[in-house]
């Protein structure tokens, strides 16, 4: 039947897109409509594969599920679906299940074609849903994985912790009422220590020690830990780094949640990449290391093709990039003898944030101690020269602009990089900038993480200078997207002539700059650009729609920049030709930097013009 124009014009005025067009839109869209009344009993026989059409829910709930049975969303009055089809031609794989019977409109393929191409904002509504539906079953999918599953989702019981001066008897039975190999040693809810079964053999019974002695007489005093929010993947690397099998768990607030060990872990999906990263640490030798370095982009590449979500291969890569470089730190100091002092292995830029490609570049730097002497200069001057000589030969290049350890310039000792920065920082000049946006992305590789978390925590006393915050929001502003006039893409040329859009310095660093921007401001260490967004969530800097449009903003480009380097296109690195994007692909990749631009703009707004 038809509908009453009147009464759809009223409910439809108020939804997106059409509170943003104009009232001939919405009486197009009422005038051509039908409605249904869709109850358990016809519910199968309305999503038709190949008659897709628009469908708006007035009234009732209806479950969306997907082709294997799962559930893609649930559906209220103001929801739009059926859109999928009607944009990519593909045959409807969707069924619903009527939850509660009610009345459902309903558009042609035709009345929907005409409202895309006399309306743009129309169109750029549908294309952004359904890129949003992409990426959240993309997601859903990808929580099935072992590597992109959180650690809290593999913990099966809760913390079981015991006060430091339990004696070792109550932990032993404590362990062996709750059926466990460990247990956290806790004071006032912080982490003091860690107590396997290995310890009440080793520690315990081999050394002939009184049960009744304390337990922090044995226990593992600072131990590895992990929070709750990481990767399984990232638990895995640490366990293989340290060689530890008991790894605790806690929340933001370092409050223990429970414990993984590598039993769970390993119990899960196997990959090369893990049993790569477990080889390297194993390396005898450079020339060993060489080799192994030399699988990683075949086993990356073939590991690609089993992953919905290539975007990891930035995670996994740095994750290669961190065991090739402490192997070699080891392996230096095997044959150079110890380090003379403490000293602070520190990545920069793309492998701080575990956000590597196959063209990613050496960044890295040593902090030393305040009183280190020459000798012990020269001991470290030949570390940063071994082992990024080394990384070099196993296919991690040289930094062009030379921000490594065996630069002289990167290897200074914590007051010299405090005081670095603070010039930066007070004296926020084009070049200072630049440096910024480099050396404030960082994280611990090898060596002191004591002397790490001085030099972060010297960081965070100086990064609070609001000119500083205007100057980055103003560099931040000064790269655009690559959209020109009549919406059409703006294509750079290499020497071939070959025509492409770079998308890491026209999309993907743009994002970084923002995340960063925002964490500094603040105060968040984490230094991964999806892990700052999430952060950021907690506070009031940034709307939360902001934040997600600029999560499916970077987590789509980056799967466009690294396509054609796994498949070795032949493009220049982080670029793509938009000539091989399908149709639906150039709508979100120009919906992509649309809202890129929107971010900008509202980032220096926030900042240039001194609204904090």
């Amino acid at each position: 039947m038809q509908a009453e124009v009147q009464d759809v014009v009223q409910f439809v005025a108020g939804l997106p897109p059409f509170n943003e067009l104009q009232e001939s839109a919405t009486h197009y869209f009422a005038r051509h409509l039908e409605v249904i009344y869709l109850a358990q009993e016809n519910q199968q026989s309305w999503l038709q594969a190949q008659a897709p059409q628009l469908y708006l829910v007035r009234s009732g709930h209806f479950d969306l599920i997907s082709a294997k049975g799962e559930l893609i969303t649930r559906l209220a009055p103001g929801d739009y679906f059926g859109y999928p089809s009607l944009l990519t031609g593909d045959q409807i794989q969707n069924r619903l299940e009527v939850q509660t019977p009610g009345l459902v409109y309903v558009l042609s393929q035709a009345d929907f074609d005409f409202l895309r191409r006399e309306y743009k904002a129309f169109e750029q509504y549908f294309v952004r849903a359904h890129a949003n539906r992409l990426l959240s079953s993309h997601y859903r999918q990808n929580n099935d994985s072992w590597s992109e599953r959180k650690i809290t989702e593999l913990m099966t019981r809760s913390a079981v912790t015991l006060p430091p001066d339990a004696s070792i008897r109550e932990a032993a039975k404590k362990m062996s009422e709750a059926g466990v190999s460990s247990l956290m040693v806790t004071a006032n809810e912080q982490l003091l220590g860690v107590v396997t079964d290995r310890d009440l053999r080793n520690r315990v019974l081999a050394a002939d020690i009184s049960p009744l002695q304390p337990i922090a007489e044995i226990m593992s005093a600072q131990p590895k830990f992990i929070f709750e929010n990481n990767r399984v993947f990232s638990a895995l690397h640490l366990m293989l780094k340290h060689n530890i099998h008991h790894l605790p768990v806690l929340d933001e607030e370092r409050r223990p949640l429970g414990m993984i060990t590598s039993t769970d872990l390993l119990r899960q999906q196997k990959s090369d990449p893990v049993q790569l990263i477990g080889r390297i640490y194993k390396a005898e030798n450079v020339s060993s290391l060489k080799l192994l370095a030399a699988e990683i982009p075949d086993l990356l590449r073939r590991f690609a093709n089993n992953m919905d979500d290539i975007s990891l291969i930035g995670k996994l890569l740095s994750g290669l990039s961190d065991a090739l470089t402490s192997r070699l730190i080891q392996l230096y100091q095997r044959e150079y003898g110890d380090a003379p002092s403490a000293f602070a292995w520190i990545c920069f830029g793309s492998q701080a944030r575990e956000e590597q490609t196959l063209h990613s570049d050496q960044d890295n730097g040593l902090v030393l101690p305040d009183n280190i002497d020459e000798s012990a200069r020269a001991y470290f001057a030949g570390l940063g020269e071994y082992v990024c000589r080394h990384l070099d030969e196993c296919g991690i290049a040289l930094c062009p602009g030379n921000i490594m350890a065996s630069n002289a310039d990167c290897r200074a000792t914590l007051g010299d990089w405090v005081a670095r920065f603070n010039r930066w920082i007070t004296a926020p000049t084009p070049e200072a900038m630049l440096n910024c946006k480099i050396y404030f992305d960082l994280r611990f590789i090898e060596g002191s993480s004591h002397l790490y978390t001085r030099l972060v925590q010297g960081l965070t006393q100086i990064s609070r200078n609001d000119l500083f915050y205007a100057a980055m929001a103003t560099d931040i502003s000064n790269n655009s997207v690559p959209i020109g006039l009549f919406n059409q893409f703006k294509l750079e040329k290499d020497k071939a002539q070959h025509k492409y859009l770079d998308l890491k310095k026209r999309g993907v660093v743009i994002i970084n700059d923002i995340a960063r921007l925002y964490a500094l401001k603040a105060g968040i260490r984490r230094a991964n650009t999806m892990e700052r967004l999430e952060a950021l969530a907690k506070f009031n800097l940034i709307s939360k729609k902001d934040l997600f449009d600029l999560k499916d903003c970077w987590r789509f480009l980056t799967q466009l920049r690294l396509r054609p380097q796994i498949n070795q296109e032949g493009l220049p690195g982080n670029c793509i030709n938009p000539e091989q994007l399908s149709s639906l692909e150039k709508h979100q990749l120009k919906e992509a930097f649309y809202l890129i631009k929107q971010a900008q703009q509202a980032c220096a707004f926030k900042f240039a013009r001194g609204s904090l």
